[in-house]
């Protein structure tokens, strides 16, 4: 495990983080981090091709613009709660296979199911196909991610876990402004412009090439393999219960994880919606346009966010780092939602465009604390079974959400509903105060 190599470069206090890494671990740290930019890039093209995509595999069944548009808010809602159960089931399902067979064959295998599914879904003529090649993409989705921040928190030093973590979860913002890039190029194509948006998504299908000729398993997961002998221990999911510290350390986990991703699929990512709604009397192309470059913006932010939270855990603490961005976080939501809505046409966009990069440096940044701290969490034989499941318990919550928050929208109003919804970040406040603190400690093995 080049214990002795991780211990020089440790206490060698003049090396930026970023020194002395051999050439292997930035191989390992690009392809997990387009493995799982790609993988955000999935997740966002339906949510900004949804209403497109959906109104032609409808209308011929409800011919009705009135009832149309009510089918499609409500079979969006379907089939986004499919695919964030399709993520939690892939976390479950591959978190497992990652400590029993590998991260990297796992990563492997999580890569091919997305983008080979991916592409299937622009085949789609009904919206039945249509929401199971969504669960079936989603299942790599919520898969990857575990392998991928486990294998760079075992390859890389100590020293520079940090940090290497934080870089990876913060590129996956570049993969949700690459979905507003496509999305707003293809507003010039004609009609079924939607379907070529899941033909370019099977394009991290290519990176398993690459996987495979460069990137072997861990050291770590090895001599746990070894010491596991013929024992099934490995990715055993009954002794994140029986251990009581492993128990606490899982309840820590899903704590954060529903607070973070629950309020950012709940609530956050419905400011879209908002925006459509204040915009409404401009032509369809140009709200479209406005809408991508809304999000754009708001990725952008979250983009320094992720950075910033990886600093401040590398500097200070995990703790402490989760303790201001929950907070910001719930500030910012307050403020996008109540301040927005009072606006219309282009006051509103300008407006969006301020508080949505507010917003998206406080919502994304416990993602990145997840990344950091989860892998810190659970001993090797372990890792991608415990970070798959507090990664994507979240999901679970999160499933619920956007039908929790539509419902309170319609009878409330946006703001009181994210207000309400919102609050789960009191959760997040809950599960720090529970995990230990794991900044400058070696991973558990």
């Amino acid at each position: 495990m080049n214990k002795e190599a991780d211990s020089k470069l440790t206490n060698n206090g003049e090396l930026a983080w970023w020194q002395g890494i051999d050439r292997y671990c930035w191989v390992v740290l690009v392809i997990a981090a387009l493995g799982w930019l790609f993988d955000m890039m999935d997740q966002q093209l339906f949510n900004l091709v949804r209403v497109q995509s959906l109104r032609e595999l409808l209308e011929k069944v409800y011919p009705d613009p009135a009832v149309l548009d009510g089918h499609v808010k409500q079979i969006g809602g379907y089939i986004t709660a499919i695919f964030l159960i399709g993520w939690s089931v892939g976390g479950f399902f591959f978190g497992v296979l990652g400590d029993k067979i590998g991260r990297t064959r796992t990563m492997i295998f999580t890569i091919l199911v997305y983008a080979g599914f991916t592409g299937l879904t622009g085949l789609a003529q009904t919206w039945q196909q249509y929401a199971i090649c969504r669960f079936l993409t989603a299942l790599g989705v919520g898969g990857e991610w575990a392998a991928g921040a486990a294998i760079v928190a075992e390859v890389f030093p100590q020293r520079s876990r940090t940090m290497a973590l934080g870089v990876l979860q913060s590129l996956s913002t570049v993969g949700n402004m690459m979905a507003a890039v496509i999305t707003y190029t293809i507003a010039f194509i004609p009609a079924s412009n939607w379907r070529w948006v899941y033909f370019i998504g099977t394009v991290p299908a290519l990176l398993v090439l690459w996987i495979r000729r460069s990137v072997k398993e861990p050291e770590y997961w090895k001599h746990a393999k070894e010491e596991a002998g013929g024992r099934k221990n490995l990715g055993s999911i009954s002794e994140l219960i029986t251990d009581p510290q492993l128990l606490r350390n899982t309840i820590s986990g899903l704590l954060l994880g529903i607070a973070g991703i629950g309020a950012l699929w709940g609530v956050s990512f419905f400011g879209t919606d908002l925006l459509i709604s204040t915009l409404q009397g401009k032509p369809a192309a140009e709200i479209d346009k406005l809408k991508s470059i809304e999000f754009f913006v708001r990725q952008s932010g979250a983009l320094l966010g992720a950075l910033a939270f990886a600093v401040v855990c590398n500097r200070h603490s995990r703790k402490m780092a989760f303790h201001l961005w929950f907070a910001l976080a719930w500030i910012s939501v307050l403020a996008y939602f109540g301040i927005v809505s009072r606006f219309t046409g282009d006051t509103a966009f300008r407006v969006a465009l301020v508080l949505g990069f507010i917003m998206g440096f406080g919502t994304l940044g416990p993602l990145t604390g997840y990344t950091i701290y989860f892998p810190e969490l659970f001993p090797t034989r372990l890792r991608t079974t415990g970070c798959g499941i507090c990664y994507n318990g979240g999901r679970i919550v999160a499933a619920i959400a956007p039908w929790l928050f539509g419902s309170m929208a319609k009878s409330y109003g946006l703001p009181i509903a994210a207000a309400i919804v919102s609050s789960v970040y009191i959760l997040g406040f809950i599960g720090t105060i529970i995990g230990p603190e794991t900044k400058g400690k070696p991973l558990p093995e």
